[in-house]
């Protein structure tokens, strides 16, 4: 059941991907993740239940990783061709197993290398085919977010694994103060950089056209979508059998659903040599998640 769990939350993940996308187009990064995540804690509000103070301790941590993971995230894919920035999200399972390995002192069979070396050589084809876009790898920005994004998200995928498994939290206990305090810690973000953006401003308008809010039906989708696909993957860590590797590998097959139908919305370029590194990392995901079944 586990595993059906994380394809649908895969399914999902690749129709939020390409919302946070069409939404970036009104409004900034943190504007879009802050209203998504209110209206996700509003969702879940009626299973924020009671905890100890170590519990909570336990979620505002997580809730900084996961802050830090979907800020980086979002200005990548500001910075980014979706096709680009989604394949690269593609290899967190990747650092997964790899941190499994220094942090569990776990090892890899044969399958498992071969994925994590054929996951690496698709990297280097990408950073190629992206030098078509104008994107080179060394000091983008872009590219710069998204490492940050990826390691701050797979601290958090091992965080989690011990949270549901470890701790024996509930999953909409564990969502729902999640997103309340990652809806507090982007917005204490913002007015701070609200309050210094004014400071730095004179005249009667003390909101710039740019950093104003504006609502957009797809930050609703934004929020359905990642509730949904989120509650799916915290039951399915719930289970005794369930594997973080493979979860966290079957959920980056939303890549596919990104790759596809925002390449196709966005009519992005060069997506037959993307489409081939593309190819590269599901094989290497599934080497991986052969070997570690």
């Amino acid at each position: 059941m586990w595993l059906w769990l994380s394809l649908i939350s895969a399914l999902l993940l690749g129709f939020y991907d390409v919302s946070k996308k069409k939404a970036l187009r009104r409004n900034e990064p943190v504007w879009i993740l802050f209203a998504a995540t209110a209206l996700s804690t509003l969702f879940l509000s009626p299973f924020l239940g009671r905890g100890d103070l170590s519990a909570h301790l336990h979620l505002v941590l997580k809730a900084l990783l996961v802050t830090t993971s979907w800020v980086s995230g979002m200005i990548a894919l500001k910075l980014l061709p979706i096709t680009t920035a989604s394949t690269l999200k593609a290899t967190r399972p990747m650092f997964v197993v790899l941190f499994s390995i220094i942090l569990f002192g776990e090892k890899l069979n044969i399958l498992q290398w071969g994925g994590v070396l054929l996951i690496m050589v698709a990297i280097w084809l990408l950073s190629r085919s992206s030098q078509k876009e104008g994107i080179d790898f060394k000091g983008n920005r872009g590219i710069v977010a998204m490492c940050i994004s990826i390691i701050s998200g797979v601290a958090s995928a091992l965080f989690d694994k011990h949270i549901m498994a470890g701790l024996k939290m509930e999953p909409l206990f564990v969502q729902s103060w999640a997103n309340f305090y990652i809806t507090l810690m982007l917005g204490a973000i913002l007015l701070l950089r609200q309050l210094y953006r004014v400071g730095q401003r004179t005249g009667c308008d003390a909101t710039p056209e740019h950093i104003r809010f504006k609502p957009d039906w797809w930050i609703l989708l934004i929020a359905v979508f990642i509730t949904a696909a989120d509650a799916c993957y915290f039951f399915a860590l719930q289970d005794e059998d369930a594997l973080l590797a493979v979860v966290s590998m079957v959920r980056r097959c939303s890549v596919v659903i990104t790759f596809v139908v925002g390449g196709l919305l966005f009519k992005e370029k060069h997506l037959q040599s993307k489409a081939l590194s593309l190819g590269m990392i599901l094989v290497g995901i599934a080497l991986l998640m052969f070997g570690t079944v």
